[in-house]
């Protein structure tokens, strides 16, 4: 019996996590609350267009933090075009199949599926902005893991895509506090 090479090892074992992680979710497609709230989350992140949002108003509310808020939209740019931009390009995962019976319409984008650019986004954003209002930093990674969570179950992304976007995004984060701190 030969030995399976490394690389089909690590793929049975991201497809078994996926797996898992799909199985997970499978109770919660159907369930009217859960699908609005996912359908929303992912809407919201789709383009960065919460993130922005929420860094244009904290921007006006307090003009103590337009630093901060500069900082967030032009690292949400980079990390787009490094994420959206080039690693997409490079790999060649497709996205999951689409579910039969959706409840909410959500957008699919046309790039592969590895990693996933919303979980990105919104884990460098939870980095952020716990930076510039620390107190709400729960808030701040809920809503990142809303989002993640959103990708899976509107079969957007596997679990595995989520979780390298996830790390992506943080790493970028802690990237952007050490090459760009706030004071």
């Amino acid at each position: 019996m030969t030995q399976p090479r490394p690389a089909q090892g690590l793929r049975s074992s991201v497809a078994r996590f996926d797996d898992a992680v799909d199985r997970l979710f499978a109770p919660l497609r159907g369930n009217r609350a859960a699908d609005w709230m996912f359908y929303a989350a992912s809407e919201g992140a789709d383009y960065s267009k919460a993130w922005h949002a929420i860094s244009a108003m904290m921007a006006v509310v307090s003009p103590a933090r337009r630093r901060d808020s500069v900082r967030l939209a032009t690292m949400l740019a980079i990390e787009s075009i490094v994420v959206n931009g080039i690693i997409k390009r490079l790999t060649d995962r497709e996205r999951p199949p689409e579910l039969a019976d959706r409840a909410y319409e959500v957008r699919r984008p046309r790039t592969k599926s590895f990693p996933s650019g919303h979980a990105s986004s919104a884990a460098l954003t939870a980095v952020l902005l716990s930076d510039a209002v620390p107190r709400l930093r729960p808030l701040w990674v809920g809503l990142a893991a809303v989002v993640g969570a959103s990708r899976i179950h509107n079969r957007m992304h596997h679990g595995s895509d989520v979780l390298a976007g996830a790390a992506l995004g943080t790493a970028f984060g802690l990237a952007a506090r050490k090459v760009w701190p706030l004071r």
